[in-house]
């Protein structure tokens, strides 16, 4: 039995992964994760705080500093923050990581359908590892947004340095504008993921690129007469 597959699904695919990896790194950059309120702090930092997952940054609305925005990086080194933090940074990091190799796959399975260079086993293979690496990526986003969002809920706090300035514990804390990011690109991650190992062949097909006009993402099999 010949299977003729037309690529537009891989090509969606792949899209779909380029914008959750952008995504994935665009939330790990944002400091927005939590929004601590400091009102009743008597610290310099009264105010607002951002804590994200690589830095924590202050505003003070009425500072008469030309930079009333103050952002403190965290280091490997550092042993003030909390696990959830540690965590989430390398679930978010191993989700870039992964989503990335899964783009180099989806790539590779690509030229080899449009070059013509079609072999079952390994095409098929190359597909179905990246479809599988985008979905674990986009579990480990996801993770890490459940952690967070369970940090928040029980109003944890993080006891940061004193030349931070910022108390150890907020007035109330909630969730950060770079959640729904994360959330997006765990989405996308996913959605391509299940996309890509839907291109699945038994071990007695064979495999051929139809040209046509649709975008349809449909798998049309001939049987092959004996």
């Amino acid at each position: 039995m010949a299977f003729y597959v037309h690529p537009n699904c891989q090509v969606a695919s792949f899209i779909l992964n380029t914008l959750g990896w952008m995504f994935s790194m665009i939330s790990m950059g944002l400091a927005k994760w939590r929004v601590w309120y400091l009102l009743s702090s008597a610290a310099p930092s009264q105010g607002l705080a951002s804590v994200g997952m690589w830095k924590v940054c202050t505003y003070q609305p009425n500072s008469l500093q030309s930079r009333p925005i103050a952002c403190h990086r965290y280091t490997y080194s550092d042993t003030y923050l909390p696990l959830d933090i540690r965590i989430a940074q390398h679930l978010l990091l191993a989700a870039s990581l992964l989503s990335f190799l899964g783009k180099v796959l989806t790539i590779m399975g690509l030229r080899r359908v449009y070059a013509g260079q079609l072999q079952k086993d390994t095409t098929c293979n190359l597909f179905f590892i990246s479809g599988v690496l985008s979905i674990i990526a986009g579990t480990l986003i996801f993770i890490a947004v459940i952690w967070n969002y369970h940090s928040v809920i029980n109003e944890e706090g993080i006891h940061f340095p004193p030349s931070f300035h910022i108390a150890s514990r907020p007035d109330w804390q909630e969730i950060g504008s770079s959640v729904p990011v994360a959330i997006l690109a765990a989405f996308l991650m996913l959605l391509s993921g299940l996309l890509t190992i839907s291109y699945q062949l038994s071990p007695d097909n064979q495999v051929y690129p139809e040209v046509s006009q649709g975008s349809n993402c449909r798998v049309h099999s001939f049987a092959n007469p004996r």
